[in-house]
């Protein structure tokens, strides 16, 4: 079988055989069809087939704006691309990882990347979920917020001054050239998110900056887990904001009465292991 794991700049691949080892992986630009033509997916599922190794049974595709509307589009590009499997699977990637994070259990599932999303998974199917709503109304725990978040203190005076000159020089910016990448350029997002680089490097230089990450993440818990009225239940989290501030992440569950389940970088090892269940 053949497993997807695709956002908007990246698709991770994997191909598994029936008895669940791992064969070939491969990565291609990113899949998502509500900002890209099909003639565009097409393309690029079609790079994809000429690269395997081998041809797919199956194929399991979870990825970023794969909504109810668009999963007969998705699924009809799947078999023009794999004429070998047979009614391919197109889901959402918020799907995709609850199934890897938490299997055929019971559990909330975490998306903690540039963006962020939250989902109460019943151990087969998504039964709630909290809307994200983007870096600008929401996205609380995603590292665009952080980064949000981070220029704040710097610029207000709650980080260091020495902290916010090192950090200026370190990346070559200006204010007026953060203004800029903020308010009057394209992917402000992913900009912002782009400061976790700095964060990350200098987090054990200034406790105040690891309270910074730990508090994104419990304000993340507070208005997009709590809801789900489960504390019950682990938190399980994918991508890599998770993945690189665990610490600050387990810290914020502590303190917000959550425990932390699985924490993984990637989702597709775990997506093939679910599926590996039903061969």
């Amino acid at each position: 079988m053949l497993i997807a794991d695709s956002g908007s700049t990246k698709t991770d691949w994997l191909l598994v055989s029936a008895d669940g080892a791992v064969g070939q992986t491969l990565a291609s630009p990113g899949i998502n069809p509500v900002h890209q033509p099909a003639a565009e997916i097409e393309s690029t599922l079609a790079e994809v087939a000429s690269r395997l190794t081998e041809k797919p049974a199956q194929v399991y595709f979870y990825g970023a704006g794969v909504l109810a509307q668009n999963q007969p589009l998705m699924r009809q590009l799947l078999q023009t691309a794999f004429p070998t499997c047979t009614a391919p699977l197109a889901e959402s990637d918020l799907l995709g990882a609850a199934r890897a994070l938490c299997q055929r259990k019971a559990g909330v599932a975490c998306i903690l990347g540039t963006g962020a999303n939250s989902c109460l998974y019943d151990g087969e199917r998504i039964v709630q979920n909290t809307p994200p709503l983007g870096y600008i109304l929401g996205d609380e725990g995603s590292g665009a917020v952080l980064g949000r978040q981070f220029l704040n203190a710097l610029f207000k005076g709650t980080l260091p001054a020495t902290m916010r000159d090192d950090y200026l020089r370190s990346e070559g910016l200006t204010y007026a050239d953060i203004i800029r990448r903020v308010y009057r350029e394209p992917l402000a997002n992913r900009f912002l998110a782009s400061t976790s680089l700095y964060i990350a490097a200098h987090l054990n230089e200034s406790p105040a900056l690891q309270q910074l990450v730990t508090d994104n993440f419990r304000q993340f818990l507070q208005r997009n887990v709590r809801p789900y009225g489960h504390p019950d239940l682990p938190v399980n989290a994918v991508g890599s904001m998770a993945h690189v501030y665990r610490d600050q992440l387990l810290a914020a569950c502590r303190a917000e009465g959550f425990t932390l389940g699985a924490v993984v970088k990637s989702p597709v090892r775990g997506m093939a292991d679910y599926h590996a269940q039903f061969v």
